[in-house]
């Protein structure tokens, strides 16, 4: 990350930020930034609140367009997973559809004790990898969904983004301390403000209606 921004800064670019929910560097990342730490900093899973999104078979969904779009990831690379890709998003496609008895294939394949490969009507001509992704998106459909849907209802505030020369005394209500961190760490977003140690959501109420009233400064 160090590396890409480096570059990205010499050639007057926006830096690259990879969010808690696309990466766990981008947790690992915000975690040293908004809470410091006095001692050695372990990256374990239990740090994310999305572990459901950070899974390890999903990682070329989540990255391989942004590599590809800042340059990192060769476009035979891209154009693999896009086919990966497109396998996966047909074949689901094909499972809702599909009708076996009063079922859909989709449906009989969210049951427990059935898996894609005792499907009826499988395509055998699939890879295993598209075959498992198939797989794991319909059996936990439903909790993948509720963890994205609470990450839509973030997104305004978590995307909000907060002026580089944005002045925190001139938000008479902050608290002492929360102006003092977030004077110091200078987040780029409420969300990663919302996240600083002894800024509390009052504090984070507050600085909304007030980037509010700044108008276009604050956009």
């Amino acid at each position: 990350m160090a590396g890409v921004n480096a570059a990205r800064r010499v050639q007057e670019r926006e830096p690259l930020v990879l969010r808690r929910n696309q990466a766990y560097i981008g947790v690992l990342i915000d975690d040293l930034v908004t809470k410091g730490t006095v001692e050695p900093y372990r990256m374990f899973t239990s740090r994310a609140e999305y572990r459901l999104l950070l899974r390890q078979d999903n990682a070329d969904a989540r990255l391989s367009k942004i590599g590809w779009e800042i340059g990192l990831l060769p476009e035979r690379n891209y154009t693999g997973f896009c086919f990966k890709q497109k396998s996966i998003d047909d074949e689901l496609e094909r499972l809702s559809c599909t009708r076996a008895g009063t079922e859909t294939l989709a449906e009989l394949l969210r049951r427990p004790e059935i898996n894609y490969d005792s499907l009826p009507d499988r395509d055998h001509s699939l890879p295993r990898e598209v075959t498992d992704q198939v797989e794991i998106l319909l059996t936990y459909a439903g909790y993948i969904d509720r963890q994205q849907s609470e990450i839509d209802k973030l997104a305004t505030v978590e995307n909000k983004r907060i002026p580089d020369t944005f002045d925190y005394a001139l938000v008479p209500s902050l608290r002492n301390e929360a102006r003092q961190k977030l004077s110091k760490i200078r987040p780029t977003t409420l969300g990663q403000a919302s996240r600083i140690s002894g800024v509390s959501p009052a504090d984070i109420s507050i600085l909304m209606v007030w980037l509010k009233r700044a108008g276009p400064i604050a956009a």
